[in-house]
């Protein structure tokens, strides 16, 4: 028997004995005389034992009243015998023999409000997590990158954010969904859940998945936030440059041909998935996208950089960012959203999610320190921009790891991706002559393969019992998990890097990937949309 119902049926049984004291007690009580009933025979002696003369009439009177009162006696004894006899309660069985019965019902209903407690708090976390996590789209990244593109191109930053929630959305529900977390076929979904087939509501009870503890409604729209916010990452490498309607084009195709395979790859049972008997490597621990969004949309973004060719003017005009305010703004919106990514992902308002809510946020806090101390030591000054940067290369190396590692090492990873991101988008980028225009690889590529490394090394059993301990607790045990890790990175990076290349040379040849040098000067909020981001009257 579970404990837990032990505990309860030792706790009803003891409140029905309880009861049952409390019953003998009362009848206990009124069989004893009170004072006042003891009183009364000793006053009628006493008036009998004085001498006293009554009028005839009087002695009449009360002897009929006497027969009356003996009447009403023998009544009153009568009811009494006729009355039923009370149950009787006893420690083995205090509640006759219906007992089991009832005792057996009433724990079926204690469970039954239990679990629909529980249910309630996790689908209203998860249900928070989801708009937390499309917060960090817009207006998140929407000001974080909005504010470092020049201000002729504020408003194209803006519009490909908030166009792409829309757009993968709706991709998302009609197919998306299906072709990522449909089926067991561990290379590709299925279409089990099509256009939100068997995920739906249906006479008024919304389907939940054996071992999921949120409806699948609420589990289909939580994943959906990261397929929108995946892709808008990538829009950071071909900033300034790349027609609107070709981004609209690829980023669809790459939601559906990149993202959603990879998806079911890691968390869908597929070829990455730890654990898994079909997994090559043995599978990836990877909370929260480390390789599903981070590596994916980074090495992504590196290629759509070296295709599309570098901006006009750099690394001769002045390509400043216009509004430093807005990315430390996009920032802290970034930091706070990314709880609801990571947290969330355990779906589920327990002892693990508030782990991964705590690692976040130490991580991203060692990233902003770090980046800004390096810069401090190099440069001699600590920027704005530095520390916003360092926090979200914090949180991308942290969410593979989130689940399954402790926050001491998790502020170790947020420091180490703080000074590995800074020189991959200074040094590295510099060495390499790629136009990255807002370091989309250098922090999401570079910072997620660090992450994936690292959960094999700091991963322990004590956070996650259904995860592994990395090098770090078990050199030996640790180097196979490491080994998944390594083997999952490279995976995602050849299949995304491919994957992208042969989407951006179709487009390339059917509809063009650049907008034209006259339209690249005059900036993309005019010559895209016919918009101005400032207009000063």
């Amino acid at each position: 028997m579970p404990i837990h119902r032990f505990f309860t049926l030792l706790l009803c049984a003891m409140l029905l004995f309880a009861s049952a004291r409390c019953s003998v007690a009362q009848e206990k009580a009124g069989d004893e005389p009170t004072p006042a009933a003891e009183a009364a025979p000793k006053a009628a002696a006493a008036e009998t034992s004085e001498p006293a003369e009554e009028p005839a009439a009087e002695s009449e009177a009360s002897a009929t009243e006497a027969a009356e009162g003996d009447e009403a006696t023998a009544e009153v004894e009568s009811s009494e015998e006729e009355a039923p006899a009370e149950p009787e309660y006893n420690l083995i069985d205090p509640g006759g023999a219906d007992f089991a019965e009832r005792l057996s019902l009433r724990l079926h209903e204690i469970e039954a409000a239990a679990t629909e407690g529980k249910l309630a708090g996790h689908n209203a976390w998860m249900l928070a997590a989801s708009a937390l996590v499309l917060f960090m789209t817009v207006p998140g990244l929407a000001m974080f990158y909005g504010g470092l593109v020049r201000k002729k191109n504020v408003l194209g930053v803006l519009m490909q954010c908030l166009f792409l929630m829309g757009l993968m959305t709706v991709l998302w529900g009609v197919l998306g969904y299906s072709l990522a977390f449909g089926g067991d076929d561990p290379y590709v979904g299925n279409f089990d859940y099509i256009l939100m087939n068997n995920v739906k509501m249906v006479d008024g009870d919304a389907p939940q998945a054996a071992g999921r503890s949120v409806p699948d409604l609420t589990f289909m729209v939580f994943q959906g936030m990261f397929f929108i916010i995946t892709p808008a990452l990538i829009c950071g490498a071909f900033a300034e440059r790349m027609k609107f309607s070709t981004m609209v084009v690829f980023l669809a195709a790459w939601g559906l041909l990149i993202y959603c395979p990879l998806c079911h790859w890691v968390w869908g049972g597929g070829i990455l998935a730890y654990g898994e008997d079909h997994a090559w490597g043995g599978g990836a621990l990877d909370f929260a996208g480390g390789t599903v969004v981070h590596i994916s949309s980074g090495v992504s973004a590196l290629i759509c950089a070296l295709l599309l060719g570098k901006r006009l003017g750099f690394g001769a005009d002045d390509m400043r960012p216009h509004n430093l305010t807005y990315t430390a703004l996009g920032a802290g919106m970034l930091w706070v959203g990314w709880f609801g990514f990571n947290a969330g992902s355990q779906v589920a308002s327990d002892g693990l999610a508030a782990n991964a809510f705590v690692v976040t946020h130490f991580s991203a806090a060692a990233g902003a320190v770090a980046w800004a101390a390096i810069e401090w030591i190099t440069r001699g000054k600590p920027s704005v921009l530095g520390a916003a940067s360092g926090a979200v290369a914090g949180l991308v190396c942290i969410t593979p790891a989130s689940g399954y590692v402790q926050p001491m090492p998790a502020l170790l990873m947020g420091a180490a991706a703080g000074i590995v991101c800074y020189f991959a988008c200074s040094t590295l980028k510099s060495k390499l002559g790629y136009d990255d225009s807002l370091d989309a690889f250098g922090v999401h590529g570079i910072g997620g393969t660090l992450g994936a490394v690292l959960t094999g090394i700091f991963a322990t059993t004590q956070v996650s019992s259904g995860a592994a301990n990395g090098v770090f607790y078990d050199a030996q045990d640790g180097m196979k998990l490491l080994t998944g890790q390594i083997v999952a990175v490279i995976v995602t990076v050849v299949f995304a890097a491919v994957g992208t290349f042969i989407i951006l040379k179709i487009l390339d040849a059917v509809m063009g990937l650049r907008v034209s040098q006259e339209e690249e000067t005059q900036g993309l909020d005019l010559s895209q949309h016919g918009e101005e981001g400032y207009i000063f009257l």
